[in-house]
């Protein structure tokens, strides 16, 4: 049941605006979009807020002619951000694919935002996801009592995104079950979604388009059609491709996160969080940095995403009940946490882990015992 409800803006005591914990791309970067905006003197497509070279600089960061300075959002392959920023400027849907904690809500994120300057046109795919929050919902009180007219529909993110010439996003698509994921096909195929109760249809007009994300760990829940998937161009996003890659994308994104927390700058903490991405990687990965030993992996994914999540609850640990100095008792109780998601099986993968590699490492006895420490 869609039941349409009117928005309520909620203050503090002091009569303030409350300041949002995690603002939408759009606000959070508006001056660099600003920015941007005003030295983009490429070609844009119909409704779009900047040129798709622009686009790109957004996500991927650079210095402007006045020297600006646009930060990554994105680390990564710049050709595949190209090909993403490309496709939104055809006919084609946005696939992001890829393992959890690769980005692909953080990007899709960012493309809407640089695109259409709104990020909110979002569908969250769950399990239970219904046809009307694709589609179009009804509020129910209007219904009852005129019958259906466009008063009483509810137009979903998509529809609103078709009718105004916005980006759409879908998240967690492969969730979303089979033929409610299929209510995109003429959608997608056809610009269009029909309103049979009021025999009318909505036609996208130029500028609309959507960002699908998926898991690849998802196969074989809800897989995409055929029909469907012909519809989308995907982009596979990749796991970092270095430890020097990994430890700068963490370090930037909990710099932001530490910020919006008001958590103090950690100095020197590039050495632990350095220690927590070649855990990550190496028990991913499941043979160590230098190649020689052998590792049994865990169950869990250990992505980038949660190595930023270790280090921020280390940060807030070591700002709250520390000297604000990140050391390896700050980040060890969320590693274990991360690694061990299987009681049984994954707790002896790192009991090995821990005698094989992190006992015999130069330079990493304090990790160690602080490790064994959690871990009793």
């Amino acid at each position: 049941m869609t039941v349409s409800v009117e928005p309520t803006s909620v203050e503090p005591k002091q009569g303030k605006p409350a300041e949002a914990l995690r603002p939408h791309a759009e606000e959070a970067f508006a001056d660099e979009l600003a920015a941007l905006a005003v030295q983009d003197d490429r070609p844009r497509p119909a409704r779009w807020k900047l040129s798709p070279w622009a686009v790109a600089t957004y996500l991927l960061g650079g210095v402007l002619p006045d020297g600006t300075v646009i930060t990554p959002k994105y680390v990564g392959p710049r050709r595949l951000v190209e090909v993403a920023v490309t496709t939104l400027a055809t006919d084609r849907a946005l696939l992001l694919l890829g393992v959890p904690g690769t980005a692909k809500t953080w990007v899709s994120e960012h493309l809407a935002a640089a695109v259409s300057g709104d990020s909110t046109l979002l569908v969250q795919g769950t399990a239970g996801t219904p046809e009307e929050a694709i589609r179009y919902g009804w509020n129910y009180a209007q219904l009852l009592a005129n019958g259906p007219s466009r008063d009483a529909l509810v137009p979903s993110p998509v529809m609103r995104a078709m009718a105004e010439g916005m980006t759409a996003r879908v998240e967690e698509l492969t969730r979303i079950p089979a033929d409610v994921q299929d209510s995109l096909i003429t959608i997608l195929s056809e610009k269009t979604l029909p309103i049979p109760e009021l025999g009318q249809e909505v036609q996208a007009v130029r500028g609309f388009n959507l960002i699908a994300t998926a898991n690849d760990r998802d196969r074989g829940v809800n897989d995409l059609s055929s029909a469907l998937r012909r519809r989308f161009n995907t982009v596979v996003l990749p796991l970092p491709e270095s430890v020097e890659a990994e430890v700068d994308i963490v370090s930037r994104r909990v710099e932001q996160i530490g910020r919006s927390l008001d958590l103090p700058a950690a100095p020197d903490g590039i050495a632990e969080i350095r220690r927590v991405v070649t855990v990550f990687r190496e028990l991913r990965d499941g043979v160590t940095s230098d190649g020689r030993t052998k590792l049994k992996s865990p169950s869990g994914t250990l992505s980038t995403a949660e190595a930023i999540s270790v280090v921020t609850n280390g940060l807030a640990l070591a700002a709250h009940f520390g000297d604000g100095v990140l050391r390896a008792g700050d980040v060890a109780a969320g590693i274990l946490g991360a690694v061990v998601r299987d009681p049984a099986a994954d707790r002896v993968i790192w009991q090995e882990y821990l005698e094989a590699v992190v006992r015999e490492r130069d330079g990493w006895k304090d990790f160690y015992r602080a490790c064994r420490e959690v871990s009793a």
